[in-house]
């Protein structure tokens, strides 16, 4: 089965955590126990309806006494058609980075609307943060239809006004569905509530959906996580480039280069779980074996020859800065992609994004928690990507501070 990850995002009481609540609890994703402990936990806070579905996903307590979902909670789950992994991202606008955190390494966003307060500046937020973390389509599921009495014509305006928005910020697939998560209306199983809708249900697109950026169909990156010399007289011949293979095919024979180095060789072995291999696809571990003796080390890539990569000490990107401490002029950082690691600083804030549109303001004042800015970065080696866009694992990056060694910003790194 192959695996979906995807993540959920809206206004603060949309209904996220119930709606995940209810895809788990009804594709029968949740054992006999945990249902049991939730019924009693449910009856305690008051309950009207069953089990409260948000307790499924609102693990922390102190959110939990809020009302409000502040980190991103991580489900897993399976059917019988598809392994998946969900992101219950927050709704509330101080907490951007959390949601550019989850969304950034998904397939798919799920967006919901409230359908009596349709569409809002977080729905437009939300979505624009989707547009620009590479998300080309969008589940948007239409809310709280029992509340307005299952009526079609309200859910068919927000389509309207919707679509309407989503073509002016460049996602052109969307899917509308319309749900009741709390009472279960074309979340698992169809609604006989609505016999107008003719659409699926979320989980029979979920389990359909084939993202349009599949990882093998894209240029094959490895990425050198250690080196392999054994210090035995046996095997003092023995070198072998070990990592995993991001993206792409790489096979036996295959000419490649190593970035940053820029050395051209071929692929002489591969080993994959201890035994020689003609082929490694994407998402395996492997060890390659080259036909000459190259200087390797981890952080290295190495791609298909006729598949060239950028690889420069310059370059811009989208930033999203996700520490409480402000930037300061001429910090230096650690930047950080996959296995690669080279010390890099800012060499300039070029523009703040408005997340509302996506259109680039002036840069004024300071680079603070939340803020998404368009920017240039600086490196003391080459930095060896492929733009966002065109690559997700490839193009982006962390930077981490020099002082605190805390994590302070997510890059994307553009074309």
């Amino acid at each position: 089965m192959n695996l979906l990850r995807f993540f959920t995002c809206g206004n603060v009481d949309d209904g996220k955590s119930t709606l995940i609540g209810r895809l788990l609890l009804d594709s029968g994703s949740i054992s006999t126990d945990i249902i049991e402990t939730l019924t009693r936990q449910s009856k305690a806070t008051g309950a009207q309806v069953g089990i409260d579905l948000a307790l499924i996903t609102d693990g922390l307590r102190a959110e939990r006494e809020q009302g409000i979902t502040i980190d991103v909670a991580y489900k897993f789950f399976s059917t019988s058609k598809r392994r998946f992994i969900v992101a219950d991202t927050p709704g509330h606008v101080q907490y951007t980075r959390n949601m550019v955190t989850g969304a950034s390494n998904t397939d798919l966003a799920i967006i919901l609307i409230d359908v009596r307060h349709g569409i809002t500046e977080q729905t437009q937020r939300h979505s624009v943060i989707a547009a620009l973390l590479g998300l080309s389509e969008v589940v948007v599921c239409v809310n709280k239809m029992d509340m307005v009495g299952y009526d079609r014509a309200t859910f068919e305006a927000i389509c309207a006004d919707y679509s309407a928005f989503a073509d002016s910020i460049g996602i052109g697939g969307r899917t509308f569905i319309a749900v009741s998560a709390l009472m279960g209306d074309n979340v698992v199983t169809p609604s006989a509530n609505m016999p107008w809708y003719a659409g699926p249900t979320l989980l029979h697109h979920l389990e359909t959906y084939a993202p349009p950026q599949q990882a093998t169909e894209l240029p094959a990156r490895f990425d050198v996580q250690w080196v392999i010399r054994p210090q035995t007289d046996a095997l003092h011949d023995y070198r072998g480039l070990a990592g995993t293979l991001l993206s792409g095919r790489l096979s036996k024979g295959n000419p490649v280069t190593l970035y940053p180095s820029g050395i051209q060789t071929v692929i002489a072995r591969i080993e994959s779980n201890g035994h020689d291999t003609e082929t490694l696809e994407a998402g395996m571990p492997g060890v390659l074996h080259t036909d000459m003796d190259v200087d390797a080390p981890r952080g290295t890539l190495i791609v298909p020859s006729d598949s060239p990569i950028r690889s420069e000490r310059q370059f811009g990107a989208v930033l999203c800065w996700m520490s409480e401490q402000p930037y300061r002029p001429g910090e230096r950082f650690l930047l950080r992609q996959n296995a690669f690691a080279t010390r890099a600083s800012i060499a300039s804030v070029d523009a703040r994004l408005d997340i509302r549109d996506l259109s680039a303001q002036p840069f004024e004042g300071s680079l603070g928690l939340n803020d998404i800015v368009r920017i240039t970065v600086r490196t003391a080696d080459p930095f060896t990507y492929d733009p966002y866009r065109a690559h997700r694992s490839m193009g982006a990056f962390i930077l981490v501070s020099e002082v605190t060694n805390n994590t302070v910003a997510a890059g994307m790194a553009e074309d």
